[in-house]
């Protein structure tokens, strides 16, 4: 799948089919490409569209050249637009299952006179979090990452001093992120279904805040979580047993 504009969304053009014409009128025409003397070889390029969505508003249709969308991400655009309005007033910013593959430039200059308390970015396809996110949205208390494609965390995360829950279940860590036992405030920390094999124990495992980490459904192997059994913390470590585990 194709990302659109400032790489916003991943959302595809289903309607359209494989030649990114747009078929929603259902009679075959092509409302975007007027111009019935086009060549298939741009027909691609028509499909995109030239034309601003009018619910859109024009000063967050100028950010990183989000002029530009085919029908359909312009959907997705006026989404994750209306959940930051939504934002401003009740101080949750909940961009999950929108398709992002990062964080566009216009959800920070949308917040950025908001004081988010919570934020919700579950079922993207993030492949990464920027240090902005956390120089941007420094005072949220809960961070949920799950389900996305994430393999490592900023280490500027740990600016979030009033973070106190962040999910990263369901993403692709290899390793468990030492940025979290950094966080001064986070009590809960769910890291279950990533591809974590071993916990580097000899590294600094402690928090004065955490109260539990879940690692359950991970990979690790029997000596790590042999290891993990008998080494002593001062919070609660969930992980799976031998007979749960199924490697």
């Amino acid at each position: 799948m194709r990302p659109f504009g400032n790489d916003i969304t991943n959302i595809s053009n289903n309607s359209g089919g494989g030649n990114g014409e747009d078929r929603s009128n259902g009679n075959g025409n092509n409302p975007v490409n007027r111009d019935s003397g086009a060549s298939d070889s741009s027909s691609n390029e028509v499909a995109l569209g030239t034309e601003v969505d009018p619910r859109i508003p024009p000063h967050i249709a100028r950010i990183g050249g989000i002029v530009t969308f085919s029908p359909i991400a312009g959907r997705g655009v006026i989404r994750v637009v209306q959940r930051c309005e939504d934002a401003k007033e009740n101080h949750m910013l909940d961009l999950s299952q929108c398709e992002l593959m990062q964080i566009p430039d216009a959800v920070y200059h949308l917040m950025r006179n908001t004081i988010l308390q919570t934020c919700n970015l579950s079922g993207n396809v993030l492949k990464k979090l920027t240090p902005k996110f956390a120089m941007k949205f420094s005072a949220i208390t809960d961070l949920n990452l799950s389900y996305n494609q994430l393999s490592k965390l900023p280490d500027e995360l740990a600016n979030l001093s009033a973070l106190t829950t962040l999910n990263i279940s369901h993403n692709s860590f290899i390793t468990l992120p030492q940025v979290v036992f950094k966080l001064q405030k986070l009590a809960t920390l769910d890291a279950q279904q990533n591809a974590i094999l071993e916990i580097d124990t000899d590294e600094a495992v402690s928090s004065d805040s955490l109260a539990l980490v879940d690692l359950r459904n991970n990979p690790l192997s029997r000596n790590c979580r042999r290891k993990l059994q008998d080494y002593k913390t001062s919070f609660r470590l969930e992980i799976s047993s031998d007979v749960e585990d199924d490697w």
